[in-house]
């Protein structure tokens, strides 16, 4: 998996003998050439670049007059909403899935896609999770990678050395190096904000019920695919599990009542915690970036990652995997279909497109024809280090049974951190939510 995940970044960064044949297809405009006016709906969850795809879609328009495009943006259970929009009849003509539960969940729903121009173009091993039947019905949005986020200013005036930290003793070494600068007021001068190492958004329940778990349920996996046609886990490194939120979550200010990061969401983290250095570290991933910059550019270009090191197992590695997929909505009008699949068509394989990927909405390309396009910013390039040196494990959360992740996982995380449920009790009871949901 490491092998594919390398190669399909790498890939995607290069030149290769197929970026003319692209750039011919996407010429087949039927935007353009569409007579009658045709509105459709774009609904997506991932609220970082909720602006930048508005402008994308306004230079669309632009240039394709009788297509209109509506724009819906909702980070905030996206899954729920959307099964609601379908049973209201508020269909939208373009939405996201996340793999194979979604897949499976959604096939119902979902255009083939297999004949798009696109296809021939994606990276090895990135149309796996949305394929069924050998037939392809999704879009790769790009390539992400997570870790542990980390201010490399606030380390470097706090001597704490980054290349230093190898496995998850020397991580909770300098966490408490660190903790114990900021507490003594060491690093209040330069950083009158700073007041804790870490913040824990466990009110968003994505984070710590697919991202944190997947550290540990990766290895015991495998991927998306496997962790799909899982009946049970067991949960084998439950304990490395535990001493990874334990970190994290002892080392915020909520570190003597645990139970208010229950609360904290992720504008708390990224835009009022990163951004502004009240924090040096926070579980989050390259997509961040864009958040950051807009609101202190320096801060953004201070950002690197360390990876989240499960201890005695994988100490030195960053998950890496397709964080979703654009689908067509096959009960669209052909007009509205058609539309709809330009429309994707030109933002990932028309030049101008492209450069809103990598540029604006900073992503790594899933795709093999960006010729020298590469991502800017510095978490992205921190990233294609990681994959570079082989040091990445495989996103399988999306293998996960419908609604373990966040509903149980998550919501259990949360019970632990209030204390009204004990690690044990945790690992029981989504074990056997696990089964139950498999069934």
């Amino acid at each position: 998996m490491k092998k594919i995940i390398s190669i399909l970044l790498s890939m995607g960064l290069v030149v290769t003998s197929f970026a003319g044949c692209g750039t011919k297809e996407t010429a087949k405009d039927t935007g353009k050439g569409q007579e009658d006016p045709v509105e459709i709906v774009l609904y997506q969850y991932k609220l970082e670049i909720a602006k930048q795809l508005d402008a994308a879609v306004e230079k669309y328009m632009s240039e394709h007059k009788n297509v209109k495009i509506i724009v819906e943006s909702n980070g905030e259970g996206y899954g729920t909403t959307l099964q609601a929009k379908m049973q209201s009849g508020q269909e939208p003509t373009i939405f996201n899935v996340q793999g194979p539960s979604d897949v499976n969940d959604w096939m119902h729903k979902l255009e083939d896609l297999s004949d798009q121009p696109w296809i021939e173009h994606a990276a090895k091993g990135t149309l796996e999770d949305i394929k069924k039947d050998d037939k392809v019905y999704g879009l790769p949005c790009g390539v992400e990678g997570y870790g542990f986020i980390y201010n490399k200013g606030i380390f470097e005036d706090a001597g704490i050395h980054a290349e230093e930290i190898k496995d998850f003793a020397s991580l909770e070494k300098a966490v408490m190096a660190l903790d114990a600068k900021i507490k003594s007021g060491e690093l209040k001068e330069k950083y009158p904000d700073l007041e804790a190492v870490f913040e824990f958004p466990a009110k968003e329940t994505w984070l710590t019920g697919q991202h944190t778990t997947n550290v540990a349920l990766s290895v015991e996996l495998g991927s998306s695919l496997n962790a799909y046609e899982s009946k049970s886990i067991e949960y084998q490194y439950a304990d490395q599990l535990k001493k990874i939120i334990d970190l994290q979550s002892s080392y915020t200010v909520a570190g003597e009542n645990r139970g208010k990061l229950n609360s904290v969401d992720n504008t708390a983290c990224v835009e009022n915690g990163l951004a502004i250095e009240r924090v040096a570290m926070a579980q989050q991933g390259n997509w961040i970036y864009p958040s950051v910059s807009a609101i202190d550019q320096e801060v953004a270009d201070e950002l690197s990652i360390l990876p989240m090191p499960l201890e005695g197992v994988v100490e030195d590695s960053i998950p890496v995997g397709v964080p979703m997929y654009w689908v067509v909505n096959k009960d669209a009008t052909d007009a509205e279909k058609t539309a709809a699949k330009d429309f994707l068509n030109w933002l990932y394989q028309s030049e101008e497109g492209k450069e809103i990927i990598v540029n604006e909405f900073n992503f790594i390309p899933a795709f093999t024809n960006y010729d020298d396009l590469q991502a800017k910013d510095e978490l992205s390039r921190a990233i294609q280090s990681y994959v570079n040196e082989e040091k990445t494990i495989p996103w399988v959360f999306n293998g996960y049974p419908s609604g373990w992740c966040m509903d149980v996982m998550g919501s259990q995380i949360q019970k632990y951190l209030s204390g009204n449920a004990t690690w044990e009790e945790v690992i029981a009871v989504v074990r056997d939510k696990w089964e139950e949901l498999s069934k």
